[in-house]
């Protein structure tokens, strides 16, 4: 299940944190930041899912 949730925070960050958080506050915080920018919304991603 990890490698599922990395490769699609890798392709698409909002739906690698929807996997593993639900749609709530932390998803809707890397949305916004996807939308702005796909790099902040990459990072913010990868540290939610796997180094929190």
């Amino acid at each position: 299940m990890n490698i599922l949730i990395l490769i699609a925070t890798i392709l698409l960050p909002p739906l690698g944190v929807a996997l593993k958080h639900g749609l709530g506050q932390t998803f809707l915080i890397n949305l916004i930041l996807t939308l702005i920018f796909f790099v902040p919304g990459l990072i913010h991603g990868i540290y939610v899912n796997f180094l929190r």
